[in-house]
């Protein structure tokens, strides 16, 4: 299994469109794009909406647990909880030959300025997957804006650029 995922609550603040709406957008997006350029995978691909990341993970953990349980080979696990920003990259905690693997596919993210490869795991959602060996991958968006919404009365959806989104 190969998951992509965000998770669905937020702060009482406000709506938790950047932490982390736009996580659980662009994770059901990816799908919907494969999906729409007939894309044949050769593992499962996997959205998951996580709930409860905000106080203890208890949907990551819950998630990790059921996997377990239903003997589940998790492959790769990519988080998106850095809000809705412009694309740069993505974090990656993997072997040394696998991140040049990765590097491999940096010309497909170069038109959008996305390419940016930097170690780091991929968030409190998949990091319980991470004890079954599972390779931990987030996506990192432009960061210079987010501590004007994260965990304040300001994540709205007014707040979230339509076309940072989409890219």
């Amino acid at each position: 299994i190969i998951l992509v995922g965000g998770h669905l609550d937020s702060w009482d603040l406000a709506q938790g469109a950047h932490d982390d709406g736009a996580g659980v957008v662009q994770s059901i997006e990816v799908l919907r794009l494969l999906k729409s350029l007939n894309y044949k995978p050769k593992r499962t691909l996997r959205a998951v909406l996580f709930m409860s990341e905000e106080v203890g993970g208890i949907g990551g953990k819950e998630y990790a647990r059921q996997a377990e349980l239903n003997q589940e080979n998790h492959i790769a696990a990519n988080e998106s909880d850095r809000g809705g920003f412009t694309p740069r990259g993505h974090s990656i905690e993997l072997s040394d030959s696998l991140v040049e693997k990765y590097k491999t596919w940096k010309k497909y993210f170069e038109p959008i300025y996305a390419d940016r490869i930097v170690r780091g795991g991929g968030g409190v959602d998949i990091s319980f997957l991470e004890k079954f060996g599972t390779h931990m991958m987030g996506y990192v968006p432009d960061s210079q804006r987010y501590f004007d919404v994260h965990h304040a009365s300001t994540d709205t959806f007014e707040s979230v650029n339509k076309r940072e989104l989409q890219l």
